[in-house]
């Protein structure tokens, strides 16, 4: 997870070199990005959930080689249709490595579902914190074709050894652990049933709202600062000084991934619900607190942090209840549907280029803000819909 997060989290501090070698335009290089988050959802987490569930999380190890070859071609492509190509090799092989992972971690720790896929999610989210710098440092030395060469070849090869590790619980070894706080459900439900039923849409409405922003936030950081003219202005924090998308980039990764598992153990003793709603809030005020200061450094990489820090929980609380309302049988494959929501997402990304190219990026923020509200008002129907679920096992 930590070896395959630049494939995403790394994807900003590329979008300004490219688009300044070809000229193709920040809208039309940031299809891009939402070819391979979609190609990752909808394709390879639903299907390679499915596969998980029958021969084990070593599948992973295909992803290595996926990794490698699809920056490879980023490092070649002349054209945005070699781009597209890659990023649909790009998004095999994050899904490949998402299922696996993931779905290995729901089975692990009933007990403590929420904190052990927070903190599985919490690689992929930090897993960048550290190459950020150096990455960006490349594209800016070597320019970025060596950056995607160099970096992908390792991140290929540190998937495939680690994914030769991976294993799944044994039975004895699940039975063995404590009774979990929250409340779980005592039936196994095949994806079939899962499609059918009312929980399955509400938590997919609400992972689509609350993903839209942190996508957008992800993909536009460094274009966001450009436009608010500050992306050439220096931010000291700590005692750390770094132009503000750099830093923007370093700190919202980092409350990312810590987001994860904060939000998980939390939820693992006060409840899935209760936590969406305080999460889904917060979420709302960051976004509000960005229309008000989001055009000075220093606020735009703490309240870009803050809400990142608030969306980076959905990687922990819905794989979770997903697999408290539906069971673990069929967890990989159950969580792996509800996953394309956030391919659904992905298309808020250029959608949030163009609103900003006419309203500005205030009228982003403002559509941002109301659907992380919405989704805090549906985690209310959510409990009634999953309260009235009927009995039934796969």
């Amino acid at each position: 997870m930590v070896a395959i997060a630049n494939l995403q989290y790394g994807w900003t501090l590329f979008v300004n070199p490219i688009d300044q070698k070809h000229g193709w335009g920040v809208t039309a290089i940031q299809l891009t990005f939402t070819i391979a988050i979609t190609t990752e959802t909808f394709l390879v987490v639903p299907l390679g959930g499915r596969l998980v569930d029958r021969f084990g999380p070593k599948l992973a190890c295909i992803s290595g080689p996926l990794v490698a070859i699809a920056w490879y071609l980023n490092s070649i492509a002349d054209s945005l249709y070699l781009f597209y190509f890659a990023a649909v090799i790009s998004g095999l092989g994050a899904g490949l490595v998402f299922a696996s992972s993931n779905g290995n971690a729901l089975r692990w720790f009933p007990d403590r579902r929420g904190l052990a896929i927070g903190l599985t999610a919490a690689g992929f989210a930090g897993g960048g914190v550290l190459t950020a710098v150096p990455l960006d440092g490349v594209i800016k030395t070597y320019g970025y074709q060596a950056a995607y060469f160099w970096f992908g070849l390792g991140q290929g090869l540190v998937v495939l050894l680690t994914g030769m590790l991976l294993r799944a619980p044994r039975p004895t070894e699940v039975a063995a652990l404590s009774p979990p706080r929250v409340l779980q459900g005592k039936h196994n439900y095949a994806p079939r049933d899962v499609w059918r039923s009312a929980p399955f849409w509400l938590m997919y409405a609400m992972f689509v709202l609350v993903g839209a922003g942190g996508l957008v936030l992800q993909a536009q950081l460094a274009p966001i600062a450009a436009d608010f003219a500050i992306n050439t202005l220096p931010v000291t924090l700590i005692g750390i000084t770094l132009l503000t998308p750099i830093f923007a980039v370093s700190v919202g990764q980092i409350m990312n991934g810590l987001s994860r598992p904060v939000f998980g153990w939390v939820s693992d003793w006060i409840g899935r619900e209760r936590t969406m709603v305080v999460a889904f809030l917060l979420g709302a005020f960051a976004f509000s607190a960005l229309i008000l200061f989001g055009s000075t450094p220093v606020w735009f990489v703490l309240l870009t942090g803050l809400a990142l820090f608030a969306w980076g929980q959905i990687f922990a609380l819905f794989p979770a209840i997903c697999t408290d309302i539906y069971g673990s049988r069929f967890a990989t494959a159950n969580y792996g549907m509800l996953y394309t929501a956030k391919g659904v997402a992905s298309w808020f990304v250029p959608w949030a280029s163009a609103l900003s190219a006419v309203k500005g990026w205030t009228a982003v923020f403002a559509v941002l803000l109301a659907f992380n509200a919405i989704a805090a008002a549906l985690v209310f129907v959510l409990k009634r819909a999953r309260n009235n679920l009927p009995a039934k096992d796969g």
